[in-house]
Parts: structure tokens; C-alpha cells; sequence
């Protein structure tokens, strides 16, 4: 597919979009917060913002960027921001496990970007080579998640493991090291600074089945405003196939002039590897955004293998609903862009 829609494509996705606008007598202000720094990843929010479509769906919607210095996930149950994005299903786990009462409402990443880059030539090509490496670069939080079960899966050890300092530096100096990478940002650095792609291994390919990228809000604007939380996923979901497929370069102005460190060259190269971790699975034909009973027990079932929680800790499937997704919204303005 092309990245910009011709001029007779980008006619008809306005078209089907007219057909989701209604009028509003007010717009509903909505705060959402993400988890890290503006960036292509996080493009169909600012897609749906700077296209219009929130307003549209009679939303005003302010976006309120992470960072490494910032902290907004206890801003969602204090009731200081709506929506929030979060990396994966852990988060909303450990939520129901503490009686914190939020809600997954939307899945991004169909695919969960989290990955393990490794050297070329040095005999991991696949996920189960990686109990050979020397080395395995891991910051805590991937150390008492997804390595545990990778222990229990593909037999890694912890001797293994040295801290990730969030530098390439270890990685590049020695060959026989692999390190945790997200499919967006390590590969291409290591790309870009030292001029070879690296072998990059997904977890989710291998087995790790959470979503990646969710979207939480309170239980109780759930009971309390289910159209307003509609709303709001299904005009995301429009601003993630036009910002894919469309014409994104107000969202891509939008982005840059948040985050100065994003350059055009980062934003294209990051095109084709968020259609294959949004826009497949169950989004190919439920429409981005889709939440599958059955994979989210999927996941519960490996966490309690894994040991990252014991069997009744909570129930698991009090952290997500399907009532806003699954629906098919905006599937007409991939077709579109197509043709």
C-alpha cells in the first residue's frame, strides 16, 4: 500500500468520515494521557486530533505526553485524566489484582512491539538461539515480566541477564550480546549508528500474547458515560487508519512539534512496522482496536505459569471489556486507501 493515499482516495476516506460526524451541542473535554513521548507509535491519537475527527465525534480532547520524569498512570484513578495508554496487559492486571477500578477499553498493538535484538553471524537467528547468548541486556521490568517467561518457555537462565542501562554502547561492543529493543526504536537506531540491521526476534511471534499500547479509563466512566468512551475509541480508531493510510502530515507536524527529537526519516521508517503490529490479528477484520476474549485468557493463563501471579490472584477478565471495539469502525477507510 502507498503511504499517501491519491487525491480521488483521499476524497472518498473525507466522505466515509462525514459519515461518522453528528452534531454535538457541546464538546465533551477529554484528557488523555500517554506513556512515553509523542511519537509516530502514538499517531493515531494525534491523527484524530489534528484532522478534526475528536471534534467530529464532539470530543475536545487535550493530550498529555509521557516521559522518562513523568509518572500519569495514578492520574487515571484520581480522576485527573480520562483515558490513559499503557505498555501491555500487566498493567491492567495488577490494577484488578489492587481493587483499582480501571478498565482496558482498546487494544493498539495488536502485536506487542517488545522484541530482543541480537548481531548477525552469531548464530541466534531464531527465538530459542537466544539461550546460547553470552549475554542478555534487560532492564528491571522486563527481568520480572517477560523474562520469567521466557524462563519457563524457552528454558533462558538468569545467569544470563545483565542490567539494560538504555544505551546501545553494551550492545554494540560486543557481538555476542542481545539486548531488549521495541520494534519502533532500537532496531532502527542501531540501524542508523552503526549501519547494520540487527536480527530482531519478537516475543509476540514467539508466544508473549498480551496486547501491546491498551487504553484504560475508569470502570466508572464505563457506567457513567459509556457514549462518551465510544466515542472516543471509535474516533482514535479512525484517526489510526487515516494516520496509516491517509494523509498524515498534520499529526506528523503535530508530533514533531511536541517532540523536536522526531525526524521525517524516523516517522516513514516507523510506517510499516506499526501497520504490521496495529492492523493485523483480529484488526484485519474487527477494525484496530480489537480486544479477543479468548487471547486475553491466553495471556492470564501464561502469567499464572509463568508465576508473575498465582491462580485466583483476581479476575482477569474484570480488566478489559469488548463494548467498544470489535465493531468494525473504519475498516471502509483502509479499503479505500487501497484502491
Amino acid at each position: 500500500m502507498k503511504l499517501q493515499a491519491p487525491f480521488a482516495a483521499r476524497a472518498l476516506l473525507a466522505t466515509l468520515l462525514a459519515g461518522y460526524a453528528f452534531a454535538a451541542i457541546a464538546q465533551d473535554k477529554v484528557v488523555l494521557a500517554t506513556n512515553w513521548r509523542a511519537q509516530p507509535g502514538h499517531g493515531g491519537f494525534y491523527q484524530a486530533l489534528a484532522d478534526g475527527t475528536y471534534r467530529k465525534f464532539g470530543l475536545d480532547v487535550d493530550i498529555q505526553q509521557g516521559g522518562p520524569q513523568v509518572n500519569n498512570r495514578p492520574m487515571l484513578p484520581a480522576g485527573k485524566v480520562d483515558f490513559l495508554m499503557t505498555g501491555n496487559m500487566l498493567m491492567a492486571f495488577d490494577n484488578i489484582k489492587q481493587k483499582v477500578p480501571t478498565v482496558v477499553v482498546a487494544a493498539y498493538f495488536q502485536k506487542d512491539p517488545q522484541a530482543i535484538i541480537a548481531h548477525p553471524g552469531q548464530g541466534i537467528e531464531k527465538f530459542a538461539d537466544l539461550t546460547k547468548a553470552k549475554t542478555v541486556l534487560l532492564a528491571k521490568d522486563g527481568q520480572i515480566s517477560y523474562w520469567q517467561w521466557m524462563k519457563k518457555a524457552y528454558g533462558m537462565r538468569d545467569e544470563q541477564v545483565r542490567p539494560y542501562n538504555y544505551s546501545l554502547s553494551q550492545f554494540l561492543a560486543d557481538k555476542q550480546s542481545v539486548q531488549q529493543a521495541y520494534a519502533t526504536s532500537e532496531p532502527l537506531a542501531v540501524e542508523k549508528q552503526a549501519g547494520f540491521k540487527p536480527v530482531v526476534l519478537s516475543l509476540a511471534d514467539a508466544g508473549w500474547s498480551t496486547y501491546g499500547m491498551v487504553i484504560e479509563t475508569r470502570q466508572e466512566l464505563v457506567k457513567t458515560k459509556p457514549d462518551l468512551v465510544r466515542r472516543f475509541v471509535e474516533a482514535s480508531n479512525i484517526g489510526y487508519y487515516n494516520y496509516l493510510y491517509g494523509d498524515r502530515k498534520a499529526a506528523d507536524a503535530l508530533i514533531r512539534k511536541i517532540n523536536p527529537d522526531i525526524s521525517d526519516e524516523y516517522i516513514e521508517k516507523s510506517i510499516p512496522i506499526l501497520r504490521d503490529h496495529i492492523d493485523v490479528g483480529d484488526a484485519a477484520t474487527k477494525g484496530i482496536g480489537a480486544i479477543s476474549d479468548a487471547r486475553m485468557k491466553d495471556f492470564h493463563d501464561k502469567t499464572i505459569a509463568t508465576g508473575l501471579y498465582k491462580d485466583g490472584d483476581f479476575n482477569y477478565a474484570e480488566a478489559y471489556t469488548t463494548q467498544f471495539v470489535n465493531k468494525g469502525t473504519g475498516l471502509e477507510l483502509r479499503k479505500a486507501a487501497a484502491k
